[in-house]
This record gives C-alpha cells, sequence and structure tokens, in this order.
C-alpha cells in the first residue's frame, strides 16, 4: 500500500472498470456533482474510504478502561500448559 492514500503527489497508472445499472451510475452522478467531483473521482474516494474502514474493523477494537485493563491482565497472565498444543508445535510437518 502507498505511504501516501490519494494525493495528487501519486500518477494514477492503472485502470479499473466496472459495470452498473443505469440508476447506479445516475445516483453515483448526482452524488458526485452535489460534491463538485466527478464520477471518476467519487467512485475513487468512496472506494477508497470504504476499503479502509473495512480494513480498520479488522485490526482494531475499541474497549472501556475497565475492559481495556482486563485485556491487560489477560495479556500478562502466562499461558497454561496445554500438551496437545506441545504436542503439536514439536511434530514435524509432513513436508519438512
Amino acid at each position: 500500500m502507498p505511504a501516501a492514500s490519494q494525493g495528487s503527489e501519486l500518477t494514477r497508472d492503472v485502470t479499473i472498470n466496472i459495470r452498473a445499472k443505469q440508476s447506479q451510475r445516475d445516483l453515483i452522478d448526482h452524488a458526485a456533482q452535489i460534491q463538485g467531483k466527478s464520477r471518476s473521482e467519487f467512485m475513487l474516494e468512496s472506494a477508497y474510504q470504504k476499503a479502509q474502514d473495512v480494513l480498520l474493523e479488522r485490526n482494531f477494537f475499541g474497549l472501556d478502561e475497565k475492559k481495556f485493563q482486563e485485556f491487560l491482565a489477560l495479556l500478562d497472565t502466562p499461558p497454561v500448559e496445554n500438551q496437545k498444543l506441545k504436542t503439536l508445535l514439536l511434530t514435524p510437518a509432513p513436508w519438512d
């Protein structure tokens, strides 16, 4: 993923083609017009933001102070002996 997000400092060098229903394109065009953007600008910015949201949802979770302290305590707790896991980790993989 590029370090810069969407600025003009990046040259757009790939094409994304999609097919849509006429009603979808009309709605997108109307929204883009309201924001003073081209259809391409509007769609790219919208898709880019949605992609960031999806990835953030997978990597971020929020906790109140009490739950956060409980979470930290669990992280600091030494692991419980698990013989099955130990056996699994010590068993050579079939491809080794």
